[in-house]
């Protein structure tokens, strides 16, 4: 199908971006890589009467470390992400299961992020790492954390004349590691059970943060926060991965369908839980 008519803009700075969102109000929406607005277009699930294209302003496609944080800006590349030195932890691990190859070179980090996508892979990285999703609108700019921004199905917290200009993902001073786990049936599928964890160890080696969400098996992406307490506190071990996978595992509310049993993802989970916990132990002990 072809998408019904809209008004197109193609924005030469934030502030012109944000003028025409706001003059569009609901009915408008943000052009970045489109690999997830254009197929909803042409399948007519979306109708914006406006699009207003980013793709034109400069300085929205850099990865920095800064003031604590990994800032990824709104016009970065999953393909960026995959190629940059300076990502580690479970960003880097799921930079690579994004999509297709095609998809990672046009998709934007920030435009999946806004997308709210609860089969989408980094909202819950995001939220095992503590991110804030950087909003700019007529007033100025926002931080809202990830948990904060994902409000529902699809839907995030984002006013009518504000975009997302960027991410800050915080970037540890003492060791830390983190990886993502993805079950997916063929090369560029969604996930059928996806988990990101990160772990921050102290200086006995014991772990003094954590964090655990899970892709696919919930009507958002969630955070096992059982899981997390568990682990907090605690010496890193095979026994003690293994009952944060379990907890995690409670956490999780999959349906059944034709990926498989809502028993069986639950049982996924538990189990990259417990892989992707000593994989994010191994880089944070190396």
């Amino acid at each position: 199908m072809l998408p019904a008519r809209f008004d197109y803009v193609a924005a030469s700075s934030v502030e012109e971006a944000i003028a025409a969102k706001a003059q569009g109000g609901d009915e408008s929406r943000i052009l970045a890589g489109g690999q997830s607005l254009l197929p909803m277009m042409k399948l007519r699930f979306a109708t914006p009467a406006n699009l207003i294209d980013i793709n034109r302003i400069g300085g929205l496609d850099t990865i920095e470390r800064h003031n604590g944080h990994l800032h990824i800006g709104a016009l970065v590349r999953h393909a960026d992400i995959a190629a940059s030195g300076e990502v580690s932890g479970a960003v880097a691990s799921a930079a690579p299961w994004i999509a297709d190859p095609l998809v990672r070179n046009l998709g934007t980090m920030c435009g999946s992020v806004a997308h709210c996508d609860p089969e989408g892979d980094w909202n819950s990285v995001l939220l095992a790492t503590g991110a804030e999703v950087i909003a700019q609108g007529p007033s100025g700019s926002r931080s809202i954390a990830i948990g904060d921004f994902v409000e529902d199905f699809f839907t995030n917290t984002l006013a009518d004349d504000e975009m997302v200009v960027a991410l800050h993902i915080p970037v540890p001073s003492g060791r830390s590691g983190g990886s993502y786990q993805k079950l997916e049936r063929k090369v560029g599928d969604y996930a059928t059970v996806g988990v990101a964890a990160h772990l921050e160890l102290a200086g006995d080696g014991t772990i003094s943060a954590a964090g655990v969400a899970m892709t696919s098996v919930a009507p958002i992406n969630r955070k096992a926060t059982g899981a997390e307490a568990v682990l907090v506190g605690n010496a890193p071990s095979a026994e003690l991965f293994a009952e944060a996978g379990e907890a995690a595992a409670a956490a999780a509310d999959p349906r059944d369908d034709v990926r498989g049993s809502a028993r069986w993802k639950r049982r996924v989970v538990a189990a990259f839980t417990r892989r992707a916990l000593a994989a994010a132990a191994e880089e944070a002990q190396a």
